[in-house]
């Protein structure tokens, strides 16, 4: 590992654990300190169907560390691009029906800037495939003016209209692994029944809630299938839930070197709090 990184990861998790921060803003120096680490040090992975990008909110800060910049987000698809990916639906990837060098864009939430920011940025690149992974409660929640920085079901219908794929992320995003097998079941059932009405069909793809190992179960997975949900993305590659797609997480901090060690699987064997 570089010296300059060593040094910083050490001051970084000294402050850190002196408690100089609140929890969410050493939670975001150690991501910081370990995808800088990882992109120098970490091995790189080759993949022959391709890879699915997760994002969340684009220019809405009070997401944190899963916010990116417009002008950041719109760099990566150039680089992207440059660098001689194509971007494809997430399905066929999901499917392993695409190549090395096959990118797919999933946006976890529903935040309000999918429509106004998103949209526009890969309509500008001649329209590029993107999917849609909607928490059903908020966007009631923003439908009925409670929630601003959500988008709303007028604004996921005008997402469809603009060629949106729309999957399920449930209704309240909880931690899976803390429900009752009823609980469970009315999160999965109710969302893509909400979806159905709201959309006019019934969604195949479901994202994790927070994605991870810890926040999912083998019941669940089987109780999704249950409900009608053939893929379900996880928020990790090699570290995902058993039987689930994996995803490549992209953060706010994830300039040029961050995103180009994501695209070459430098963040493989990582997942965002293990």
């Amino acid at each position: 590992m570089a010296r300059g990184v060593r040094s910083s990861m050490k001051k970084a998790l000294k402050v850190a654990l002196r408690g100089h921060l609140g929890r969410s803003k050493a939670a975001a120096v150690r991501l910081l300190a370990e995808r800088h680490a990882l992109a120098l040090i970490a091995p790189r992975s080759s993949r022959p169907t391709g890879r699915i990008l997760c994002h969340h909110s684009i220019g809405q800060p009070c997401f944190g560390v899963n916010d990116v910049s417009p002008r950041r987000f719109a760099r990566q698809i150039e680089s992207a691009l440059a660098a001689g990916y194509r971007f494809v639906p997430a399905p066929q990837i999901a499917a392993g029906l695409a190549g090395p060098k096959d990118l797919a864009l999933t946006f976890d939430d529903g935040a309000r800037s999918l429509l106004t920011e998103v949209a526009p940025i890969l309509s500008a690149f001649g329209g590029l495939p993107f999917m849609v992974f909607v928490v059903t409660g908020w966007a009631d929640e923003a439908q009925a003016g409670r929630r601003r920085n959500i988008a709303s079901w007028t604004d996921v219908e005008a997402l469809v209209a603009l060629g949106a794929m729309i999957g399920s992320h449930s209704v309240s995003h909880p931690n899976f692994a803390r429900l009752n097998d009823a609980a469970v079941v009315e999160e999965l059932e109710q969302s893509r029944e909400t979806l159905r009405r709201r959309i006019g069909e019934s969604p195949a793809d479901f994202a994790i809630p927070f994605g991870l190992n810890s926040t999912w179960t083998p019941s669940a997975t089987a109780a999704a299938r249950a409900a009608g949900y053939t893929r379900i993305y996880a928020q990790a590659e090699n570290r995902r839930p058993p039987d689930t797609i994996g995803r490549s997480l992209v953060t706010g901090y994830d300039a040029d070197t961050l995103f180009r060690a994501t695209l070459e699987g430098a963040f493989d064997r990582w997942d965002e709090w293990y």
